[in-house]
């Protein structure tokens, strides 16, 4: 096993995979086994922990400064772009698989 890698209730979870999703987890828009597959590693490297700890800071920030809402024309165009996202990431997964 490399250092990026860390076992996780029977599967391995490499640096990469949990900094992409990272977000998932800050936003609580990942299922619960998810969310313990990334906390788990999270527990175990302290490099995706300063990088998950700086990101949560971060985002506390934004949200403090950040009052104004966004049009509503921009939020549908975001919502829009993140699920062509994360559907094109799901079929990758998928096709990978094969």
């Amino acid at each position: 096993m490399s250092a990026n890698e860390t076992p996780s209730y029977g599967e391995q979870l490499d640096c990469s995979g949990v900094l992409a999703d990272i977000f998932l987890l800050l936003d609580n828009e990942c299922d619960a086994g998810a969310r313990e597959r990334l906390q788990g590693h999270l527990e175990e490297c302290p490099s995706c922990f300063e990088h998950y700890a700086v990101q949560r800071e971060l985002k506390a920030l934004l949200q403090r400064k950040c009052c104004e809402a966004a049009p509503e024309g921009l939020r549908e165009r975001l919502r829009v772009e993140i699920r062509r996202t994360v559907v094109v990431r799901q079929t990758i997964i998928t096709d990978g698989d094969r």
